[in-house]
This record gives C-alpha cells, sequence and structure tokens, in this order.
C-alpha cells in the first residue's frame, strides 16, 4: 500500500478519517505489511501483502484477522491487539 492513500480513506464503518498507520514491513516507500485503525471505532483493517483489507465485520475472516495479530504481536500496540474490532487477542 502506498502511504499516499492513506489520504482517501475511510473507516468504512464509521466514515471517520484520517486513518491511523501502523507499518510493520516496508520496501521503498510501499507498506508491505502493517495496519489501519481508526481511533472513533477501533476498528483496525491489516495490510497484507501491500493490500488493506477493510471489509465490514460481516464479510471478515476471522482466522486471516487472527493469524495476523498473532504473527505480528510484538509489533503492533496493545489498542489493536488486546482491545482492537471486531476481535483482539
Amino acid at each position: 500500500m502506498n502511504k499516499k492513500m492513506l489520504d482517501i480513506l475511510a473507516c468504512p464503518i464509521c466514515k471517520h478519517t484520517p486513518l491511523e498507520m501502523l507499518e510493520i514491513k516496508i520496501k521503498d516507500e510501499i507498506i508491505i505489511e502493517g495496519s489501519l485503525f481508526c481511533s472513533k471505532c477501533s476498528r483496525f483493517y491489516p495490510i497484507i501483502e501491500e493490500i488493506p483489507i477493510m471489509l465490514p465485520d460481516e464479510l471478515r475472516d476471522k482466522k486471516q484477522d487472527m493469524d495476523f495479530l498473532t504473527r505480528n504481536k510484538n509489533e503492533l500496540p496493545e489498542k489493536i491487539i488486546k482491545q482492537g474490532i471486531p476481535w483482539h487477542l
């Protein structure tokens, strides 16, 4: 995901903008892995293989999100790992 995209993204649930970007793996200004976080509704949206996965709760893949959280629990803040919506560790 290109960092410039952050300016046009909003939370699909509450429409809040701007979202907070948390970078885990970057290459040439492109975020390979990371997370977007909505400070208004506390939802997180993983960035996996450069793609922000910004789906409503009912369409999200819980296994994919839980694998993402487990894999990145040391890099992500507590507000995502322990309190993030729709699920957390």
